[in-house]
């Protein structure tokens, strides 16, 4: 693999690590803040957001830039977010630095995935995707509870500072490592993307995608609070919960690429199916100690192991109603997982203000079985289209 894999893996880890590292100190900023659980969560949910809309916006505007200056201008753009994030005084300087970095989340993603196979022959494409998405993974089981254990000791701005100081190095190791030339595809435009928009079939994924995905982001935005107030654990012990949560998506998302590779949507009704069960489990075991902590561990699983085949299924679906639009497809759906993850985080919030913490889980089964059942309806759908194809 090429140097330049390095920049890009560095630079998908420190996105990857302030996503998700402000589930393990919403208690910690809303307790410094003096805010609510539930307007703690919106934290999550304008990221989620910042991406899911300025992703799609911001490529087809930046479509014409070149590709090393382009990552170099997101770099310093999420940079700029954290140090916001860092430095804020207050709730809406934290939700301004947020939504700074999700734009550059976004962008660099649909962006660096490209230019990651560009930079290796075309019988290692999809290894060059797979070792820069590999930062992102690596982020959920390191970066995450690192940054939590910074956050708990040192206040949640050193979090955001030393995330910061990762951009720094992803910057710096991008323009000494990234060549200074790299092939641009045409940009897609955002006609291209309305016409993606239009397919009912497409949308019918996007749906499973939102809700599927999304659901446990219910009760996962308010792990944290879960496990300290209802549980009982430390927040030293929260810190190393995290490490075996993000041990167990790390697996999922291996194991689900291999499930979904035969019958993506068999793959995808059994993994959302056991899910929503584990979801219920979980509301009945957060009291327990001894049994929250299996009980993480099949949910982590299970977090993740449904984002192959998803992001499979909507190939397979572009390719037969949008073929001209396969990639656009493609983005759209990552748009999707975090429109899931920010529609899950604000009905956490008003569950957990509402009915409780011990509510979300039920909460995001219900998400869940519904994506479950889109799921059979799109396989239904198929199983009658293929007499006609033939």
């Amino acid at each position: 693999m090429p140097l330049a894999l390095i920049a890009l893996t560095i630079a998908a880890y420190a996105i990857g690590t302030t996503e998700f590292v402000i589930v393990g100190l919403l208690p910690t900023v809303a307790s410094d803040l003096q805010i609510t659980l539930p307007l703690a969560g919106l934290i999550v949910s304008i990221y989620a957001l910042g991406v899911t809309f300025g992703a799609p916006v911001l490529t087809a505007l930046t479509g014409r830039i070149e590709r090393k200056p382009l990552l170099l201008g997101l770099m310093a753009l999420f940079i700029l977010g954290n140090a916001v994030a860092a430095l804020a005084p207050g709730y809406h300087a934290l939700l301004a630095g947020r939504v700074l970095s999700a734009f550059a989340h976004g962008v660099f993603f649909s962006v660096g995935a490209t230019i990651a196979a560009d930079l290796v022959p075309k019988d290692r494409r999809a290894s060059a995707i797979a070792m820069m998405f590999m930062g992102l993974t690596v982020a959920i089981v390191t970066g995450v509870p690192l940054g939590t254990l910074i956050g708990q000791t040192f206040g949640w701005r050193a979090t955001f500072a030393a995330v910061a100081g990762l951009g720094v190095i992803a910057l710096l190791a991008i323009a000494a490592l990234l060549p200074g030339r790299l092939p641009k595809a045409p940009p897609a435009s955002l006609k291209d993307q309305l016409r993606v928009l239009g397919s009912g079939r497409l949308l019918l994924v996007f749906a499973m995608t939102a809700l599927g995905y999304g659901g446990t982001f219910v009760a996962f935005t308010f792990l944290a609070p879960i496990l300290q107030q209802v549980t009982g654990f430390s927040e030293n012990a929260v810190s190393l919960i995290l490490v075996l949560y993000g041990l167990a998506i790390a697996a999922g998302n291996v194991a689900g690429g291999r499930l979904a590779n035969a019958d993506p949507v068999r793959a995808l009704t059994v993994l959302f199916a056991l899910q929503a069960a584990v979801l219920v489990v979980f509301g009945f075991t957060a009291p327990s100690a001894w049994l929250v902590i299996p009980t993480l561990a099949a949910l982590g699983f299970l977090q993740f192991a449904n984002v192959p085949g998803l992001q499979l299924y909507v190939v397979q679906m572009a390719r037969e109603h949008r073929p001209a639009a396969v990639d656009v497809a493609s983005a759209l759906n990552i748009a999707a997982f975090n429109l899931g993850i920010a529609l899950g985080a604000w009905l956490g919030g008003i569950v957990a203000d509402g009915p409780g913490l011990t509510a979300t889980p039920f909460v995001g089964a219900i998400l869940v079985a519904v994506a479950t059942g889109l799921t059979m309806l799109s396989g239904a759908l198929d199983r009658r289209a293929a007499p006609l194809a033939a």
